[in-house]
Protein backbone atom coordinates (compact mmCIF):
# COMPACT_ATOMS: atom_id res chain seq x y z
CA UNK A 1 0.00 0.00 0.00
CA UNK A 2 1.33 3.45 -0.84
CA UNK A 3 1.23 6.46 1.46
CA UNK A 4 2.65 7.28 4.88
CA UNK A 5 4.46 4.34 6.40
CA UNK A 6 5.65 6.06 9.54
CA UNK A 7 6.55 3.82 12.42
CA UNK A 8 5.48 4.70 15.95
CA UNK A 9 8.24 3.98 18.50
CA UNK A 10 7.40 1.63 21.34
CA UNK A 11 7.14 3.49 24.68
CA UNK A 12 8.62 2.09 27.81
CA UNK A 13 6.27 0.62 30.35
CA UNK A 14 3.95 -2.30 30.81
CA UNK A 15 2.27 -3.92 27.81
CA UNK A 16 -1.45 -3.82 27.33
CA UNK A 17 -3.48 -6.46 29.13
CA UNK A 18 -3.53 -9.74 27.29
CA UNK A 19 -7.22 -10.21 27.81
CA UNK A 20 -9.56 -11.31 25.08
CA UNK A 21 -12.77 -9.36 25.53
CA UNK A 22 -15.79 -11.63 25.62
CA UNK A 23 -18.04 -10.65 22.71
CA UNK A 24 -21.22 -10.85 24.75
CA UNK A 25 -20.10 -9.36 28.04
CA UNK A 26 -22.36 -6.33 27.97
CA UNK A 27 -25.55 -7.96 26.81
CA UNK A 28 -26.26 -9.44 30.19
CA UNK A 29 -27.24 -5.84 30.91
CA UNK A 30 -30.39 -6.43 28.90
CA UNK A 31 -31.63 -8.51 31.79
CA UNK A 32 -31.25 -5.70 34.30
CA UNK A 33 -32.84 -2.75 32.58
CA UNK A 34 -32.47 -0.27 29.75
CA UNK A 35 -29.09 0.25 28.13
CA UNK A 36 -27.47 3.65 27.92
CA UNK A 37 -28.69 5.49 24.84
CA UNK A 38 -26.22 5.37 21.99
CA UNK A 39 -24.78 8.46 20.41
CA UNK A 40 -26.85 10.14 17.74
CA UNK A 41 -30.52 10.61 17.07
CA UNK A 42 -32.95 7.78 16.58
CA UNK A 43 -33.26 7.42 12.80
CA UNK A 44 -36.56 7.70 11.04
CA UNK A 45 -35.50 5.34 8.27
CA UNK A 46 -36.24 1.65 8.09
CA UNK A 47 -34.37 -0.87 10.19
CA UNK A 48 -33.64 -4.54 9.93
CA UNK A 49 -33.72 -6.27 13.28
CA UNK A 50 -31.63 -9.38 13.52
CA UNK A 51 -33.01 -12.37 15.36
CA UNK A 52 -32.00 -12.51 19.02
CA UNK A 53 -29.22 -14.93 19.75
CA UNK A 54 -30.61 -18.02 21.51
CA UNK A 55 -27.15 -18.83 22.88
CA UNK A 56 -27.03 -15.43 24.55
CA UNK A 57 -30.51 -15.79 26.04
CA UNK A 58 -29.64 -19.20 27.46
CA UNK A 59 -26.36 -17.90 28.90
CA UNK A 60 -28.05 -14.93 30.60
CA UNK A 61 -30.88 -17.08 31.99
CA UNK A 62 -28.40 -19.62 33.31
CA UNK A 63 -26.30 -16.93 34.98
CA UNK A 64 -29.35 -15.39 36.66
CA UNK A 65 -30.38 -18.77 38.05
CA UNK A 66 -27.05 -19.20 39.81
CA UNK A 67 -27.08 -19.16 43.64
CA UNK A 68 -24.26 -16.60 43.34
CA UNK A 69 -26.57 -14.12 41.60
CA UNK A 70 -27.66 -11.31 43.99
CA UNK A 71 -31.03 -9.90 42.96
CA UNK A 72 -30.78 -6.81 45.14
CA UNK A 73 -27.59 -5.74 43.37
CA UNK A 74 -29.36 -6.14 40.03
CA UNK A 75 -32.25 -4.00 41.25
CA UNK A 76 -29.95 -1.26 42.46
CA UNK A 77 -28.23 -1.24 39.08
CA UNK A 78 -31.60 -1.14 37.37
CA UNK A 79 -32.39 2.12 39.18
CA UNK A 80 -29.11 3.70 38.09
CA UNK A 81 -29.61 2.51 34.51
CA UNK A 82 -33.03 4.18 34.39
CA UNK A 83 -31.09 7.44 34.01
CA UNK A 84 -30.16 6.87 30.37
CA UNK A 85 -29.30 10.43 29.41
CA UNK A 86 -32.63 11.33 27.89
CA UNK A 87 -33.76 13.09 31.08
CA UNK A 88 -31.44 14.57 33.68
CA UNK A 89 -33.96 14.19 36.51
CA UNK A 90 -36.56 11.53 37.28
CA UNK A 91 -39.37 11.45 39.81
CA UNK A 92 -39.95 8.44 42.04
CA UNK A 93 -42.96 7.41 39.95
CA UNK A 94 -40.91 7.67 36.74
CA UNK A 95 -38.17 5.49 38.26
CA UNK A 96 -40.78 2.95 39.32
CA UNK A 97 -42.26 2.88 35.81
CA UNK A 98 -38.87 2.53 34.11
CA UNK A 99 -37.63 -0.22 36.42
CA UNK A 100 -40.89 -2.14 36.86
CA UNK A 101 -40.75 -1.71 40.65
CA UNK A 102 -43.66 -0.73 42.83
CA UNK A 103 -43.35 2.67 44.52
CA UNK A 104 -42.28 1.16 47.83
CA UNK A 105 -39.36 -0.76 46.29
CA UNK A 106 -38.36 2.23 44.15
CA UNK A 107 -38.35 4.42 47.24
CA UNK A 108 -36.11 2.01 49.18
CA UNK A 109 -33.55 1.74 46.39
CA UNK A 110 -33.47 5.46 45.61
CA UNK A 111 -33.11 6.26 49.32
CA UNK A 112 -30.21 3.82 49.70
CA UNK A 113 -28.43 5.10 46.58
CA UNK A 114 -28.92 8.68 47.77
CA UNK A 115 -27.43 7.89 51.19
CA UNK A 116 -24.46 6.20 49.46
CA UNK A 117 -23.96 9.32 47.35
CA UNK A 118 -24.77 7.89 43.90
CA UNK A 119 -28.04 9.81 43.51
CA UNK A 120 -28.84 13.41 44.38
CA UNK A 121 -32.34 14.49 45.33
CA UNK A 122 -33.75 17.94 44.60
CA UNK A 123 -35.85 18.70 47.65
CA UNK A 124 -37.94 21.26 45.77
CA UNK A 125 -38.95 19.15 42.80
CA UNK A 126 -38.45 15.86 44.72
CA UNK A 127 -36.72 14.47 41.65
CA UNK A 128 -33.53 12.44 41.53
CA UNK A 129 -30.45 12.69 39.34
CA UNK A 130 -27.13 10.88 39.04
CA UNK A 131 -24.36 12.30 41.20
CA UNK A 132 -20.75 13.02 40.16
CA UNK A 133 -19.66 10.22 42.50
CA UNK A 134 -20.53 7.76 39.72
CA UNK A 135 -17.62 9.19 37.74
CA UNK A 136 -15.32 7.54 40.29
CA UNK A 137 -15.97 4.23 38.55
CA UNK A 138 -15.00 5.67 35.15
CA UNK A 139 -11.89 7.29 36.62
CA UNK A 140 -10.77 4.08 38.32
CA UNK A 141 -11.40 2.08 35.14
CA UNK A 142 -9.45 4.46 32.92
CA UNK A 143 -6.56 5.04 35.34
CA UNK A 144 -6.08 1.29 35.89
CA UNK A 145 -6.38 0.28 32.23
CA UNK A 146 -3.02 -0.70 30.78
CA UNK A 147 -4.52 -0.52 27.29
CA UNK A 148 -5.61 3.12 27.76
CA UNK A 149 -2.28 4.06 29.37
CA UNK A 150 -0.32 2.42 26.57
CA UNK A 151 -2.46 3.86 23.76
CA UNK A 152 -2.79 7.48 24.89
CA UNK A 153 0.62 8.79 23.69
CA UNK A 154 0.06 7.19 20.29
CA UNK A 155 -3.40 8.73 20.00
CA UNK A 156 -1.94 12.12 20.86
CA UNK A 157 0.82 11.71 18.28
CA UNK A 158 -1.69 10.52 15.67
CA UNK A 159 -3.94 13.51 16.36
CA UNK A 160 -1.03 15.93 16.03
CA UNK A 161 0.11 14.23 12.84
CA UNK A 162 -3.31 14.36 11.16
CA UNK A 163 -4.95 17.33 12.94
CA UNK A 164 -8.00 15.09 13.27
CA UNK A 165 -9.89 13.42 16.11
CA UNK A 166 -8.44 10.09 17.23
CA UNK A 167 -10.09 7.45 19.39
CA UNK A 168 -9.46 4.23 21.26
CA UNK A 169 -12.49 1.95 21.53
CA UNK A 170 -13.14 -1.50 22.93
CA UNK A 171 -15.82 -4.03 22.10
CA UNK A 172 -18.51 -4.47 24.74
CA UNK A 173 -21.28 -6.81 23.68
CA UNK A 174 -22.64 -5.59 20.36
CA UNK A 175 -21.23 -2.07 20.78
CA UNK A 176 -17.90 -0.31 20.78
CA UNK A 177 -17.24 2.00 23.73
CA UNK A 178 -14.96 5.04 23.57
CA UNK A 179 -12.35 4.71 26.33
CA UNK A 180 -10.01 7.47 25.11
CA UNK A 181 -10.64 10.35 22.73
CA UNK A 182 -8.33 13.13 21.53
CA UNK A 183 -10.57 15.80 20.00
CA UNK A 184 -9.36 18.13 17.25
CA UNK A 185 -10.72 21.53 16.28
CA UNK A 186 -12.28 19.84 13.24
CA UNK A 187 -14.35 17.39 15.28
CA UNK A 188 -17.72 16.50 13.75
CA UNK A 189 -19.48 15.26 16.89
CA UNK A 190 -18.38 17.09 20.07
CA UNK A 191 -21.12 15.28 22.02
CA UNK A 192 -19.30 11.96 21.58
CA UNK A 193 -17.23 11.62 24.76
CA UNK A 194 -15.43 8.93 26.68
CA UNK A 195 -18.05 6.34 27.64
CA UNK A 196 -20.16 6.82 24.51
CA UNK A 197 -21.21 3.54 22.94
CA UNK A 198 -22.17 2.98 19.30
CA UNK A 199 -22.98 -0.19 17.31
CA UNK A 200 -20.03 -2.28 16.19
CA UNK A 201 -21.55 -3.45 12.89
CA UNK A 202 -21.63 0.02 11.28
CA UNK A 203 -18.50 1.68 12.67
CA UNK A 204 -14.91 1.42 11.49
CA UNK A 205 -13.63 0.54 14.97
CA UNK A 206 -16.27 -2.13 15.47
CA UNK A 207 -15.68 -3.68 12.07
CA UNK A 208 -11.91 -3.67 12.63
CA UNK A 209 -12.45 -5.58 15.87
CA UNK A 210 -14.98 -7.98 14.34
CA UNK A 211 -12.50 -8.74 11.56
CA UNK A 212 -10.18 -10.35 14.13
CA UNK A 213 -12.89 -12.82 15.20
CA UNK A 214 -14.07 -16.13 13.83
CA UNK A 215 -17.19 -16.34 11.67
CA UNK A 216 -19.01 -18.07 14.53
CA UNK A 217 -18.27 -15.22 16.94
CA UNK A 218 -19.29 -12.64 14.36
CA UNK A 219 -22.58 -14.50 13.83
CA UNK A 220 -23.32 -14.32 17.57
CA UNK A 221 -22.70 -10.57 17.68
CA UNK A 222 -24.68 -9.82 14.53
CA UNK A 223 -27.47 -12.09 15.78
CA UNK A 224 -27.74 -10.05 18.97
CA UNK A 225 -27.48 -6.67 17.20
CA UNK A 226 -30.32 -4.46 16.10
CA UNK A 227 -29.23 -3.92 12.51
CA UNK A 228 -30.70 -0.48 12.07
CA UNK A 229 -30.39 1.83 9.05
CA UNK A 230 -28.83 4.82 10.84
CA UNK A 231 -28.07 6.65 7.58
CA UNK A 232 -28.80 5.91 3.90
CA UNK A 233 -25.30 4.38 3.73
CA UNK A 234 -25.54 1.91 6.62
CA UNK A 235 -24.95 -1.72 5.64
CA UNK A 236 -27.46 -3.89 7.52
CA UNK A 237 -27.43 -7.17 5.61
CA UNK A 238 -25.43 -9.71 7.69
CA UNK A 239 -24.09 -11.39 4.55
CA UNK A 240 -22.78 -8.10 3.18
CA UNK A 241 -21.29 -7.22 6.58
CA UNK A 242 -19.40 -10.53 6.64
CA UNK A 243 -18.17 -10.01 3.08
CA UNK A 244 -16.71 -6.63 3.98
CA UNK A 245 -15.17 -8.14 7.12
CA UNK A 246 -13.24 -10.53 4.89
CA UNK A 247 -11.88 -7.53 2.98
CA UNK A 248 -10.99 -5.65 6.16
CA UNK A 249 -9.32 -8.77 7.58
CA UNK A 250 -7.15 -9.11 4.49
CA UNK A 251 -6.12 -5.46 4.24
CA UNK A 252 -5.58 -4.98 7.98
CA UNK A 253 -7.91 -2.02 8.52
CA UNK A 254 -11.55 -0.97 8.21
CA UNK A 255 -12.71 2.11 6.33
CA UNK A 256 -16.28 3.38 6.14
CA UNK A 257 -18.10 6.56 5.15
CA UNK A 258 -21.19 8.05 6.79
CA UNK A 259 -22.67 4.82 8.12
CA UNK A 260 -23.50 6.03 11.61
CA UNK A 261 -22.95 9.81 11.45
CA UNK A 262 -23.58 11.74 8.26
CA UNK A 263 -20.45 13.60 7.25
CA UNK A 264 -18.11 11.22 9.08
CA UNK A 265 -15.32 9.28 7.35
CA UNK A 266 -13.52 6.85 9.63
CA UNK A 267 -10.52 4.56 9.32
CA UNK A 268 -9.60 2.05 12.06
CA UNK A 269 -7.21 -0.77 12.85
CA UNK A 270 -7.40 -3.34 15.63
CA UNK A 271 -5.05 -3.42 18.60
CA UNK A 272 -4.26 -7.08 19.24
CA UNK A 273 -3.17 -9.24 22.14
CA UNK A 274 -0.37 -11.79 21.96
CA UNK A 275 -2.73 -14.29 20.31
CA UNK A 276 -3.70 -11.88 17.54
CA UNK A 277 -7.16 -11.19 18.93
CA UNK A 278 -8.58 -7.67 18.90
CA UNK A 279 -8.65 -6.01 22.33
CA UNK A 280 -9.27 -2.49 21.11
CA UNK A 281 -9.22 -0.32 18.00
CA UNK A 282 -7.51 2.92 17.00
CA UNK A 283 -9.38 5.15 14.59
CA UNK A 284 -9.11 8.53 12.94
CA UNK A 285 -12.38 10.35 12.24
CA UNK A 286 -12.37 12.92 9.45
CA UNK A 287 -15.22 15.13 8.32
CA UNK A 288 -16.42 14.62 4.76
CA UNK A 289 -15.63 18.26 4.02
CA UNK A 290 -11.96 17.65 4.88
CA UNK A 291 -11.67 14.31 3.08
CA UNK A 292 -9.56 14.57 -0.06
CA UNK A 293 -8.69 12.15 -2.81
CA UNK A 294 -8.56 8.36 -2.60
CA UNK A 295 -4.94 8.74 -1.48
CA UNK A 296 -6.26 9.92 1.90
CA UNK A 297 -7.52 6.42 2.66
CA UNK A 298 -4.05 4.98 2.07
CA UNK A 299 -2.43 7.65 4.25
CA UNK A 300 -4.81 7.28 7.19
CA UNK A 301 -4.83 3.49 6.90
CA UNK A 302 -1.04 3.34 7.20
CA UNK A 303 -1.06 5.68 10.18
CA UNK A 304 -3.73 3.81 12.15
CA UNK A 305 -2.18 0.42 11.38
CA UNK A 306 1.23 1.65 12.51
CA UNK A 307 -0.23 3.03 15.75
CA UNK A 308 -2.24 -0.14 16.38
CA UNK A 309 0.82 -2.32 15.86
CA UNK A 310 2.84 -0.20 18.29
CA UNK A 311 0.15 -0.49 20.96
CA UNK A 312 -0.47 -4.20 20.41
CA UNK A 313 1.04 -6.85 22.64
CA UNK A 314 3.89 -8.50 20.78
CA UNK A 315 4.06 -12.26 20.53
CA UNK A 316 6.96 -13.79 22.45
Amino acid sequence: MSGDNRSFPQPKGRPAKQTAIHPMSADAGKAVGPRKKKAGKEPASASAKSDASPDLEVAVASAMDSPLYVNSVEKGMRVLMAFDGQQRQLSLSQIAALTGFDLSAAQRFTYTLTVLGYLNKDEESRKYELSPKLLDFAYHYLSSSELVTRATPYLQQLSQETEETTNLTILDGTDVVFVQRIVSRHVLNPTVVTGTRIPAYCTASGLALLSTMSDEEVDVILGASELRQHTPFTVVDPKKIKLRLATFREQGYAHIKEEYFLGDVSTAAAVKDARGRGIGAVNVAVTKARWGADSDESRYANLVMSAARAISVQRK
